[in-house]
């Protein structure tokens, strides 16, 4: 399998035909935390650092 089990939609997306051996399960979490800390990795920083500029006031 190689996509997320919980994409329902994708093309390969089966019922299992067989229970997960622990073996199996363990690598399948690990995957999926793997591909979560990849995906927070590429949504770092979640924002713009703030802006120091201060603007002057503006002449009379």
């Amino acid at each position: 399998m190689n996509h997320d089990r919980n994409d329902v939609l994708h093309p390969d997306h089966a019922v299992p035909t067989k229970p997960e051996s622990p073996a199996e399960e363990k690598a399948r979490k690990k995957q999926e935390s793997d591909n979560q800390d990849q995906a927070l990795e590429e949504t770092f920083p979640a924002s713009d650092p703030v802006s120091p500029f201060v603007p002057a006031k503006a002449p009379d």
